[in-house]
């Protein structure tokens, strides 16, 4: 019983019950949904205010403007070699495994295809980065965008800095804000098994199992290829910094659970913010790299774009010569980036993807939506692992861990995982 009582068992069951009511009950789906969302929407309610306050306190609290721009050069780098490998994996593989070798294209759900290449054409991608700064401070805040609220956040923190002892007081207040925020967290994390529950039944009810019938392949195919990219590249760059990813994994492991639950990283940024903080990484580089990481460093979401991309080339049987993949990788390179400030952007940023390429036919898409739910978990998943893994080897590399605090709150414990 006292298992029971643990949050990670509590999700995973939530997420037993959630397949077999959405089975069982598919009519339940709009019901699972609004459950769902509304788990969402109340962590939501704290991702700025408490990015906002954790920036602060940690870059006020620190003092160190230097590493402050130290730390945003070498995260941006980071996430630019990584996920240009993760392209490159994805690429590899669907062009070794060639999941979309035998499969008929019918004409179904246009509609949605039309839908995302109208929000395709939409976006200005050149206007991205000119989108980071925000014209209304408030209106960041209220419309929950993380990297302007990143960007006001980091000036607020100089700001802060500049007036020296004056800013103490209100340095002092803001820590204590920040921990009343993440005392309503706690308070929320506890409704995590109904959210992980509402959003897996969505997701079999509205979806079934039917269409993993037809693109199990790609399916198996992304799913494998995630698994190797954490357990191999991510291994690998852990080991290489002295970090053993099986006890971070552990450690996590509610969280990833959650992911999985409700198809979402975010439903989880603030509670790994906190998780890292506690676990002795600096609040300065938690603030910066886990926020700007949701942007830039999209693992899951890259591997599953340049996968996607060969996977329609082979179904219209349209052979892609090395230049031409290439050519894919640089276009994905940037339109990936733009995912950050887009809802629901996997399909978006494909379809405008796509239409730079001019090669692939744009209603191929209609194939991926049926299942597009089903990989949305594994994106989400890679998403989270590898944001969490780049604050931990940032902090590292910074010295900006209190190690032996990791140790024993990381590391100190037998976890599942080992």
């Amino acid at each position: 019983m006292k298992l029971l009582k643990v949050l990670y068992i509590q999700v995973l069951i939530g997420i037993v019950l959630g397949i077999v009511v959405g089975w069982l009950f598919p009519g339940f789906h709009e019901t699972a949904k609004l459950i769902s969302e509304t788990f969402i929407n109340m962590i939501k309610m704290v991702i700025a205010p408490v990015i906002f306050f954790t920036i602060v306190s940690g870059i006020a609290g620190a003092g160190n403007l230097k590493q402050v721009g130290r730390i945003g050069v070498k995260s941006l780098i980071y996430f630019e070699v990584i996920t240009t490998i993760a392209l490159i994996i994805g690429l590899v593989v669907a062009n070794v495994v060639k999941p979309g070798v035998g499969i008929t294209y019918t004409a179904t759900a246009n509609s949605k295809v039309q839908q995302y290449s109208e929000q395709a054409a939409a976006i200005h991608w050149g206007e991205f980065f000119a989108h980071i700064v925000p014209s209304n401070m408030i209106e960041a805040f209220a419309k929950g965008d993380m990297l302007q609220v990143l960007f006001f956040s980091v000036l607020f923190a100089i700001g802060l800095t500049m007036m020296g002892q004056q800013g103490k007081s209100l340095l002092h207040s803001f820590e204590k804000i920040n921990q009343v925020l993440f005392n309503v967290l706690k308070i929320i994390m506890k409704l995590s098994p109904i959210g992980a529950f509402g959003g897996m039944a969505y997701t079999i009810g509205r979806f079934g199992f039917g269409s993993l019938a037809l693109l199990g392949k790609l399916l198996a195919t992304f799913y494998i290829t995630g698994i190797l990219f954490v357990f191999v590249l991510l291994y690998a760059v852990c080991k290489w910094y002295g970090i053993n990813l099986w006890r971070l994994l552990g450690y996590i492991k509610a969280e990833i659970l959650v992911v999985l639950g409700a198809s979402s990283s975010e439903a989880v940024l603030p509670s790994v913010m906190q998780k890292l903080t506690a676990a002795g990484c600096e609040k300065e580089v938690v603030g910066l790299v886990i926020p700007t990481g949701y942007s830039f460093n999209l693992d899951g979401t890259t591997i599953y774009l340049s996968m996607s991309v060969i996977f329609l080339a082979q179904v219209f049987n349209i052979p892609l010569s090395l230049g031409q993949q290439l050519t894919v990788l640089g276009i994905l390179l940037l339109t990936s980036k733009g995912a950050a400030g887009v809802t629901g952007s996997g399909f978006i940023v494909l379809a405008s993807t796509l239409t730079a390429l001019k090669v692939i036919p744009l209603e191929g898409l209609a194939l991926l939506i049926g299942v597009d739910r089903f990989m949305s978990e594994g994106r989400a998943i890679i998403n989270f692992i590898g944001n969490t893994v780049a604050a931990v080897i940032i902090a590292k590399s910074e010295n900006a861990i209190d190690w032996p605090t990791y140790k024993r709150v990381v590391e100190g414990k037998p976890h599942l995982l080992d």
